[in-house]
């Protein structure tokens, strides 16, 4: 018995351990078989091959317990022993079934960095928001100063997550959501030090939507932008109340952005300190966007 259908046995604790349901699994499952099939028959064919296909060490594990192993370690992210201990495998055995499947898990998903595609019927707004999680110190002259934030008092790693809030048919929300949850993310941008400002991360990433005339928002760290962002409060003076109750309807609006932020951050592997390397950070962050989707999108 794998272990897939030992934990199906209790869809509650197939989610907690996971962040979805055995449902949304199985149509995962069936994604990625599909292109690790391909992937294999690729390597079959390679120009110069000495070894005849399927030589090699052989995994222990099935690919659904393989995958059901990412997702525990995205979902907790406790080390490689650990996760070894509970599947029965070595803790070096850990990184080389789960690394292989984190890119066919992005080509599922396609989470964009700086293209939106969007149909002008289905999306109300697009909500811009930067995230930050803590990183470990990089060595001395790995440009330590680039990656210490000021706000966070530590050093962290931020992305630019563009948000969006689906346009709904009036009554109940489609798959028996409620309409409030009914967002998605649309683009996560490349990694940035935490001490790159959101306005910054906001001109590097260069975000291009389509269509574009859809309202963009943010908030007060986009100030400066072409995005919507709170009024400021002048100097020595006080906010209309005009402009208060505009405020208020922003943040309204845009709090959308945090619930999908804070939903993203159910899995504890871009919440808690990030201990992997760096350059591997965009790539986890999208396929947590990409599961986000699926649950809540």
């Amino acid at each position: 018995m794998t272990h897939v259908e030992r934990l199906r046995r209790s869809p509650a604790n197939f989610r907690a351990l996971t962040g979805i349901s055995p449902e949304h699994f199985d149509a995962l499952l069936a994604e990625v078989a599909g292109r690790h099939a391909r992937v294999l028959a690729s390597r079959g064919v390679r120009p110069g091959r000495r070894r005849a296909p399927g030589a090699g060490r052989t995994f222990k594990l099935p690919l659904c317990d393989r995958l059901l192993m990412l997702l525990v370690y995205y979902r907790t992210y406790v080390t490689h022993a650990f996760l070894g201990f509970l599947f029965g495998v070595d803790d070096s055995t850990v990184g080389r079934d789960i690394n292989p499947l984190q890119p066919l898990l992005a080509g599922v998903f396609r989470i964009p960095e700086r293209k939106v595609e969007l149909r002008p019927d289905e999306v109300r707004e697009l909500f811009f928001d930067a995230t930050e999680q803590p990183t470990r110190r990089p060595g001395p002259g790995k440009g330590q100063r680039a990656y210490y934030s000021g706000k966070r008092k530590r050093h962290t790693l931020k992305h630019q997550v563009v948000v969006v809030r689906k346009r709904l048919p009036p009554g109940p929300a489609p798959g028996g959501l409620p309409k409030r949850r009914r967002v998605r993310v649309a683009a996560v941008s490349p990694a940035y030090g935490g001490r790159t400002h959101d306005k910054r991360v906001y001109d590097l990433s260069r975000t291009a939507c389509t269509p574009p005339g859809v309202p963009r928002a943010g908030d007060s760290g986009y100030r400066g932008t072409t995005l919507r962002v709170p009024h400021r409060k002048p100097p020595k003076g006080e906010l209309t109340a005009r402009q208060r109750r505009a405020n208020r309807r922003h943040a309204r609006r845009r709090v959308a952005a945090e619930h999908a932020i804070g939903k993203m951050k159910v899995w504890r592997v871009v919440s808690d300190r990030y201990r992997g390397p760096r350059r591997r950070h965009t790539l986890v962050m999208k396929n947590v966007a990409g599961l986000h989707n699926r649950m809540y999108g």
